[in-house]
Order: C-alpha cells, then structure tokens, then sequence
C-alpha cells in the first residue's frame, strides 16, 4: 500500500482550472446570449413591420403588389409567411446571396407565367414587353394551324391517276367483280354455256329435220334378197 500511495502522488495531477479562466468562460456564455436575444429582437423587429407593410398593403385599393428590399433566406422566409396568412401571394427574385427579393401580389393580381419568367430572368416587365410575347405567341399558334391543316390535307391525298384506267390493259375497264356476272361463250377453251345447250326447236321442226337427215343416207341392202337372185 505504502508503494501504490507513493507511486500515485508522484503522478502529475490535471491542471486545475482557475478562477480567470472560469470567469472568461462565463461572459463569453453572456455574449453569446446576448446576441442571441439580439437577434431575436431584430426578427420580431423585422415581422413586426413586414406585418404591417402588408397589412396597410391590402387596404390600398391603388396597389396591386409590394416589393420588398434584398434579404437573406430567413428575412424572405418571414415575408412568405406572413403574405401566405393574409391570403396574398409571394414570389422571390433575382440571384441567391446577391440582390434575391421578394414581390407580393395581391390574389386577383397575381402575374402571368410570362411575367414571372420575364423577371426571373431579371428582364424588365411592361407593355410592351407583354405585347410582344403575345405577338410571337399569336404566331406560334398560327405556325401550328397551319402545320396541322397541311397534316391534314397529307392525310386525304388522292392518286393523280386512276389505277383501273393506268391497268386497263390487264384488269379491263370493268372490275373483276362484274365481270364475273357475264360469262360468254369461249371456243377457244371449249366452254359452252348452258344456254346454247338447249333445243329451242319446236316439235314439228323437230320431226322435218329427222326426216330430211334419213332422205339423205343411202339405202341399206336386204342380205336375203341377195342370195335369191344368185340361185
């Protein structure tokens, strides 16, 4: 125990902390506090009249919206919030950490699409900035009525020939179909319709022409008779 007691007081004990070291400690605590609550202030500062710049805002009938001065995310952050409270809305401009505002507009003013482009990219916005857009809009669509009416016309082309004329060396004037209903008489193949097949001749006619084909043939010989007159 003696040697353990020994070697433990001969060890270097930690650096106590003293009394000027604790008190720097503790204002720099209080500073840091203090700017805290500063900052606090300066945002509630800053709410209190975003509140009311929007509030004297939306009574005046003679604005339609509210630019705000260039701020940092958490300044745009409190203006988004309170335009959204008030029914309003809000949209932020121009490059981060640079010149990056915001704009309140009133509901029934709320900009276009052109606008809102034409702003972000920090282009200037007016009348004649807008007739402009709706002049090349107008002849967009033009562009695209008649590019669909010309689709149109490609779709119901007609041939400049008719092929039953173009053909009518092989497949004749008449198509396959109708001329399947007339079947005439073709020697050149044998074929004899069934019509011509039928004896039209009446009875009578019938019997003359028998009787006219026997006048021709030549009498036929009795073998009997033959043998008599040899006798």
């Amino acid at each position: 125990m003696d040697l353990l007691g020994s070697i433990l007081n001969s060890m270097d004990k930690p650096p106590s902390v003293n009394e000027k070291e604790r008190l720097r400690r503790k204002k720099a605590k209080e500073a840091m506090q203090l700017q805290q609550n500063k900052e606090k202030e300066k945002l509630k500062a800053f709410r209190d009249d975003a509140e009311k710049k929007i509030n004297e805002f939306e009574l005046d009938e003679t604005k339609t919206k509210l630019p705000f001065p260039p701020s940092d995310r958490i300044l745009r952050g409190i203006i988004h919030e309170i335009a959204q409270d008030a029914g309003m809305v809000s949209y932020s401009f121009g490059e981060e950490g640079i010149d990056r505002y915001i704009v309140v507009y009133k509901k029934e003013f709320v900009p276009s699409e052109d606008e809102l482009n034409a702003l972000r990219k920090g282009e200037e916005w007016n009348e004649e900035k807008a007739r402009q857009i709706a002049e090349k809009r107008k002849r967009e669509e033009e562009e695209e009525e008649e590019y669909t009416k010309k689709k149109r016309e490609n779709d119901k082309f007609v041939p400049a020939s008719n092929y039953q004329t173009k053909y009518q060396h092989l497949i004749g004037l008449e198509s396959a179909k109708d001329a399947a209903k007339k079947t005439g008489i073709n020697k050149q193949y044998g074929f004899v319709p069934s019509e011509n097949k039928k004896d039209s001749r009446s009875i009578e006619q019938t019997l003359a022409d028998i009787q006219k084909k026997k006048a021709k043939k030549p009498d036929s010989q009795d073998p009997s008779s033959e043998s008599s007159s040899a006798q």
